[in-house]
């Protein structure tokens, strides 16, 4: 099923679901379920009605757009709604027609198999690592992501996972990164800044704290000003923001010649993001000079990396 496919969808906030027994109970109640007969316990129940929602819905394109629409935009459906959405049990049976939970838990796995994003549900990042934690918070609004951070430390010490956050920060992704240091320097008080503090001297993380933090003292050196300057704009694209603000978060208001001396340094640096970071520049950049500078600078990255091996 492959029908909706949007590589720019943006990161979609975290949805609340019931448990399997109650997700199940509604497959069962459903007034298709005497037709198609699930049977088995909550999982096998779940997993043939999924099977099901994805062939029915693989026969029309436009009930499929209709269900990923009602589940990104969460508001009602326009007009009637349709008799295999609310068979299914995906779409509430009476006004406002909006989704079940059935249909949340549907929406979510074919938005999953169709785009590769993984939307979190609320309480599922408990027993996480601190890694698998920052990624999956990085679409959270503030209140949701106090909510699962409570959830997440409930059984830890505090102190060890200040400890675990600060140990995958030069690891994780762009915006997990940013996560991590905001979560730090912000809700874990005086401990979690002691951490940072002891970052700062990193190379490349560091500067990225101190970039990030304001901490004017540690200034980055000439090779990592590339590195933070790919992982400050890769954040944003990988948050799916608007092409203009990740081309703003390195044009910063310079003039064009400026902005494109500044995208040639781009190349010698070795964060894993810059060549995505180039395209952006080359794809939707208004100015041709610099567009020709990120083109450039793309064909000198993938020599240099020819060379590093």
């Amino acid at each position: 099923m492959s029908s909706y496919n949007d590589d720019t969808l943006p990161l979609q906030p975290p949805i609340r679901l019931p448990g399997k027994a109650t997700l199940a109970a509604a497959v069962r109640a459903a007034p298709l379920a005497e037709e198609l007969k699930p049977e088995g316990d909550d999982a096998e129940v779940l997993a043939l009605w999924a099977e099901h929602c994805r062939e029915r819905l693989a026969e029309d394109e436009g009930l499929l757009l209709e269900l990923v629409r009602l589940f990104l935009s969460r508001e009602p459906l326009r007009g009637e709604t349709s008799e295999t959405l609310t068979g299914l049990g995906l779409v509430r049976g009476a006004e406002p027609y909006t989704l079940s939970w059935l249909g949340l838990w549907v929406a979510r796995q074919i938005i999953a198999e169709t785009t590769g994003q993984d939307i979190p549900v609320m309480g599922s990042l408990a027993g996480a690592d601190a890694a698998t934690l920052l990624h999956g918070l990085r679409s959270y609004p503030e209140s949701e992501r106090g909510e699962e951070l409570a959830g997440w430390l409930k059984d830890r010490d505090e102190r060890a996972a200040v400890d675990e956050i600060a140990s995958v920060l030069a690891a994780v992704s762009p915006l997990s990164r940013a996560v991590g240091v905001e979560l730090l320097s912000a809700a874990f008080g005086e401990e979690g800044r002691r951490a940072l503090d002891r970052l700062l001297e990193e190379p490349k993380l560091g500067a990225v704290i101190a970039a990030r933090l304001g901490r004017e003292e540690r200034q980055p050196s000439p090779e990592e000003i590339a590195w933070v300057l790919v992982d400050m704009a890769a954040a944003l694209l990988e948050f799916g923001g608007e092409t203009g603000e990740v081309i703003e978060s390195i044009a910063m208001g310079m003039k064009a010649e400026e902005q494109a001396g500044t995208i040639a340094i781009l190349a010698f640096g070795d964060h894993p993001w810059t060549g995505q970071v180039l395209r952006v520049f080359i794809e939707h950049h208004p100015d041709e000079r610099v567009a020709a500078a990120a083109r450039k600078a793309l064909r000198r990255l993938r020599g240099l990396a020819d060379l590093r091996g």
